[in-house]
């Protein structure tokens, strides 16, 4: 005989509403910073954002604290378990998307947009605008290099880049020993293993920042420097933000672990986190291959 299943239904909350105004506040201040950039008045856009930005902070400490309570509290059932791990498959999703979408630029600016305005096809790109344009890639000299000169040169993808590569791939393997130990409930494994994830991801921070550092002041390779400048710190700072969301994550389930939210059944929001910080990490074995090698 069949039996009627409860699932939880939350009660009426306040935190897509202030999620809303976060994100409104925060994307409006970046779109008045990028509007007035070139001579106007900044000071406001930077105002919506800082206020945004910390509306989003409370935003997230609030809305996944009271997720974390309830959880707790065991009003979550199987049902409710099986919705957030979809929830998490789409967001992760949605996550593959927006970086395809970046992909694809890259793809369309080096075998088609490049090789059409250096004369290929049936050279009318090449004739009318810049006849002297030779297309290569990396893109070292730019069809306009009075507007936007150049990189001296690029970095090197056996350095800092295929160090950094060791360096999340390491974290991935980490990551996994230290899901096997949480469901072997084996608690001091789960802290180690996972307190070397994050000092992965912050060591691989460090090295960004320091390879960027590099490209600004000694390579001449900036977000003014053309379209092989402006794809690269795209898709390596976008990548960036994501592994600092990332080790910020881990660090507050890491938090939640030594208070003792999670057992060797029950521990979603470890495997969620997991889950994202392996998608970060194929992110970056395709950046390295399409972006630093290639």
């Amino acid at each position: 005989m069949a039996t009627q299943q409860s699932y939880y239904v939350p009660e009426q909350s306040k935190w897509p509403i202030i999620a809303t105004v976060g994100l409104f506040l925060t994307l409006s201040g970046l779109a008045t910073v990028m509007v007035n950039k070139s001579g106007g008045d900044t000071s406001t856009g930077w105002w919506m954002f800082g206020i945004g930005s910390l509306v989003m902070v409370y935003m997230l400490f609030g809305w996944f604290g009271n997720v974390a309570k309830e959880s707790m509290a065991g009003l979550y059932s199987a049902q409710m378990d099986r919705s957030f791990r979809w929830g998490m498959s789409w967001f992760i999703f949605s996550e593959v998307m927006f970086f395809s979408a970046f992909f694809g630029a890259l793809f369309y600016v080096r075998y088609l947009a490049v090789p059409w305005l250096a004369g290929e096809g049936d050279g009318a790109m090449n004739t009318l605008l810049w006849s002297d344009f030779e297309g290569t890639w990396p893109l070292m000299s730019n069809p306009d290099p009075k507007a936007f000169p150049g990189p001296d040169a690029v970095i090197n993808p056996w350095s800092i880049p295929l160090l950094n590569t060791v360096l999340l791939l390491t974290s991935s393997v980490t990551i996994t020993f230290a899901h096997h130990a949480i469901k072997k409930d084996e608690r001091e494994k789960v802290k180690l293993w996972l307190g070397l994830t994050i000092l992965l991801g912050a060591i691989f921070l460090g090295f960004q920042v320091y390879e960027y550092i590099e490209a600004y002041h000694e390579l001449n390779l900036t977000l003014a420097s053309g379209i092989y400048g402006t794809t690269f710190f795209m898709l390596t700072g976008f990548h960036g933000m994501h592994v600092t969301l990332g080790a910020i994550i881990l660090t507050v389930i890491m938090l939640r672990y030594m208070k003792g939210h999670f057992s060797a059944k029950q521990h979603f929001g470890f495997e969620a986190a997991a889950w994202y910080w392996h998608f970060v990490d194929v992110v970056w074995v395709c950046l390295f291959v399409l972006v630093y090698i290639m």
